[in-house]
Formats: C-alpha cells, sequence, structure tokens
C-alpha cells in the first residue's frame, strides 16, 4: 500500500515507521523543510525521536498536494488546532483518513474525526488510538490499539495496515468513543501530573485517575459513545500509560505546572505539543454543554485557564460532597 503520514513530529515519525515495517510505501510529509532534510541527512528525526533509526527509504514531501497524490490511506497526526486547516486543504479526495490525533475542536466540540467529516465529505473516516508513546512505538516496544470506525470493513483493512507483531491492532465500531476516551485522558494526565509534581503520591493518583475514567465515561456516553469503550485500549489502557509514564507529555506538563512553573514558561519551551492543554477548554465547554458533571476536568480547566490555585483545586476536589461508588 503507499500512505502518507501527515506530520513529522514524534507520532507521525513513529508511524511511518510502523507503517515502514509492515513494506508499505511510506511518504512523511511536515511544512518545516529543515526538519524533513535534517531527518533525511541525520538518518533520525533529532528533534523529536532521538537515536531512532528512520528507514533510508522513506520518502519525505513538503508540499501538501503532492504528498497525498495516488495515497491508498492518508493518516493524520497533526496537532488538532491544524486539524481543519489540513482538512480543507485534502477536500475533494476519497481515499481513507484515519486521525491519530487526540482532541476536540474548541468551537465546534468536534471529534477530529468529525471535524475531517466536514472538510473531506467524500473521504471515509477512522481514528487510531490507544496506549501508544511515540518513543516505545518507535522502538518497537510491543503495546497494543483500536482501530475505530463506523464501518466494520474500513476498520479491518487499518487493523490489516498497521498489525504488527510488536503492534497489536484491534477494531472498534465506536468511532465516537475511542476518540473522546483519547481525547479526555490527555486532561487527566495533566491532573496526573500536578500530582506528582506536588508530591502527592501513588495513593491520591491512582484516586484521581479511577474517578476520573468515571467522569469520563460519563460524559462519553452523554455524546452517544459506547461506555464499554471507556474501559478499552483507548481509555483505561491510554489513561494508564498517560498518567504514569515518564515520556507523557501531559503528565509531565501538569509535574512541571505542580512544581510551580507558569504555563507560559512551559509552552515556550516545549517542543512537541501537549494536547491537554487546548482539550481541557474544549471537554470542558462540552461538558457545559451537555449539563454533564466533570469535576475532575473542570478543575484542571480552572488551573489552566482561570489561574486557580492547584493546592485550591485538589481541596475543592476533596471537600465535595461524600457519596457512594
Amino acid at each position: 500500500m503507499k500512505v502518507t503520514v501527515l506530520g513529522a513530529g514524534a507520532w507521525g515519525t513513529a508511524l511511518s515507521i510502523v507503517l515502514r515495517s509492515g513494506n508499505h510505501s511510506v511518504t512523511l510529509w511536515g511544512h518545516r523543510a529543515q526538519l524533513l532534510e535534517e531527518i533525511r541527512s541525520a538518518g533520525e528525526n533529532r528533534s523529536y525521536l532521538p537515536g531512532v533509526p528512520i528507514p533510508s527509504d522513506l520518502r519525505f514531501e513538503t508540499d501538501l498536494k503532492e504528498a497525498v497524490r495516488g495515497a491508498n490511506f492518508i493518516v493524520l497526526a497533526v496537532p488538532s488546532k491544524a486539524m481543519r486547516e489540513i482538512g480543507t486543504e485534502l477536500k475533494g479526495l476519497n481515499v481513507p483518513l484515519i486521525s491519530v490525533t487526540k482532541g476536540i475542536e474548541f468551537n465546534t466540540g468536534l471529534t477530529m474525526s468529525s471535524v475531517l467529516r466536514e472538510c473531506v465529505p467524500d473521504a471515509p473516516v477512522a481514528a487510531l488510538s490507544g496506549p501508544t508513546l511515540a518513543m516505545e512505538v518507535a522502538l518497537k516496544i510491543p503495546t497494543a490499539v483500536v482501530a475505530a470506525s463506523e464501518t466494520l470493513a474500513l476498520s479491518l483493512e487499518i487493523q490489516n495496515l498497521f498489525h504488527r507483531p510488536y503492534f497489536r491492532v484491534y477494531t472498534s465500531s465506536d468511532l465516537r468513543g475511542v476518540e473522546l476516551a483519547g481525547a479526555l485522558k490527555n486532561v487527566i494526565a495533566i491532573g496526573a501530573g500536578v500530582c506528582d509534581g506536588l508530591g502527592l503520591g501513588d495513593n491520591a493518583k491512582a484516586a484521581l485517575i479511577t474517578r476520573a475514567i468515571v467522569e469520563m465515561r460519563r460524559l462519553g456516553v452523554a455524546c452517544s459513545a459506547q461506555p464499554d469503550t471507556f474501559s478499552g485500549l483507548s481509555g483505561l489502557g491510554d489513561v494508564t500509560v498517560t498518567c504514569f509514564s515518564k515520556l507523557s507529555r501531559n503528565r509531565s506538563f501538569g509535574e512541571r505546572l505542580g512544581r510551580g512553573e507558569s504555563i507560559q514558561h512551559i509552552l515556550e519551551s516545549t517542543k512537541t505539543v501537549a494536547e491537554g492543554y487546548p482539550t481541557a477548554r474544549a471537554a470542558w465547554q462540552l461538558a457545559a454543554k451537555h449539563g454533564v458533571e466533570v469535576p475532575i476536568i473542570s478543575e484542571v480547566y480552572s488551573m489552566l485557564y482561570e489561574g486557580k490555585n492547584l493546592k485550591d483545586a485538589l481541596r475543592d476536589l476533596t471537600l465535595r460532597e461524600s457519596k457512594s461508588e
């Protein structure tokens, strides 16, 4: 198959390695010509995945139209804030579009596949999600993910496209649930990181994560997702790795915040996007729209966008009215 990956960051590069290991013809697109040239000449993406060899026959392209020409599948690994812009550029295509971006559009509350469906109405859309730290995937350390679309045939195609001995792919028909789980867990990971930064210990973090999954499920069901999805790879699986791993961008963002760094400084000093930051605002708005109680997401939102003191946010969570589980 001929596959184009849009986005030359850590995740796009890691998936290019996975796809090429399956003998697919892979084109990696990025808007920064200098970065692509550095990857080509060094044989590795030193900016995002230092030390990981890149297949020598990977094709690089900065022209978007040229990059997608003749592709059988297009994988979108661009930041959520750029998804609509890139999707608009793809209008008129009818090949499957696979979003691997975990976010929610703020203005509309749409998941990334829904954004793509609006921008590229003739193309089938799908999502790939799960516990996938880019560095571990690039190093071919085993994991499992889920390919989701509204048709079983497309999910099976994507399963076949990506499945490797070290990259096990399951299928799901709950596209909305898989995407919401993947997006919301990034918000929770920031909260988990704040726990680390404040030195609260593993008990507090485990309790936070457990209750967070409940509210993720509650919000997901209100948005027509299937409740069981949040106990699967894109929910519990991704929450676990993102909240505990030192490689997690969102957990690290929260940890730095908990240690006293300003949000502005963290944003300016980080190369990679912590999707939980914009998603916190979108998730809070989505919950308000549906009238869903999401105390943990709400406190993370208040810390990030209303300047709420971290310890006050923790106090307000722990002093909530007691109830049954």
